[in-house]
């Protein structure tokens, strides 16, 4: 059965252009064209976004108290199957194992997700939801979600500008401040910033 599964790759997370005040969590197949575009709330994007972006909490989240506690107790995740949809909700399921057995836990695919990039784990989704869900975007249109942020949980693109009368020292000092606050929108933001003018720089 596992070599009928598709792999996935967490291409990024974008603005949901159909519901107010949530995201899209944007999955690709890891050897095709087909990406799979699922909604998410603000706290599972947060938890998506700091892992993509590096960025270290002050203290642990819940995502990243699941798995201390779970390496503490021997269990660890082996992959991720996103292996239902109905009514355009997707359904997975995480694989884990504790080194003698391996079961299954019903979990949200974002929370899904997100233990999967922590765990460093492969996802996989059922060919069937994939013919039935994915889509194929054109070049322009791929281009146009990256720059709404697709990589980085931010509210404009223009955000990162705010920053642009600031040095790099202050930029590191906010982007500190930032991250004890858990404030990781503004964080990703002065992220942007500085990886913008490292880029230039060289």
């Amino acid at each position: 059965m596992q070599n009928k599964l598709i792999r996935l790759k967490v291409i990024g997370i974008s603005y949901s252009q159909t519901q107010s005040g949530a995201y899209a969590l944007i999955l690709a197949e890891e050897k095709g064209e087909r990406r799979i575009p699922i909604i998410i709330g603000g706290f599972e994007a947060q938890a998506i976004v700091i892992k993509l972006e590096n960025l270290e909490p002050p203290r642990p989240l819940t995502h990243d108290l699941f798995r201390s506690f779970a390496l503490a107790c021997g269990v660890t995740v082996e992959q991720v199957l996103i292996n239902k949809l109905r009514e355009g909700i997707f359904y997975s399921e995480i694989v884990c194992t504790d080194g003698e057995r391996r079961f299954q836990i019903d979990s949200r695919t974002s929370d899904a997700v997100a233990l999967a990039l922590r765990f460093e784990c492969p996802i996989f989704i059922e060919p069937q939801i994939l013919n039935e869900a994915g889509i194929v975007m054109s070049a322009s249109a791929e281009e146009e979600q990256k720059k709404q942020g697709e990589t980085a949980l931010q509210k404009k693109p223009a955000v990162s500008n705010e920053y642009g009368e600031f040095a790099v020292e202050e930029l590191r000092e906010m982007l500190s401040d930032a991250i004890t606050r858990e404030d990781y929108e503004h964080a990703a933001s002065i992220r942007d910033e500085l990886a913008r003018r490292k880029g230039q720089s060289e």
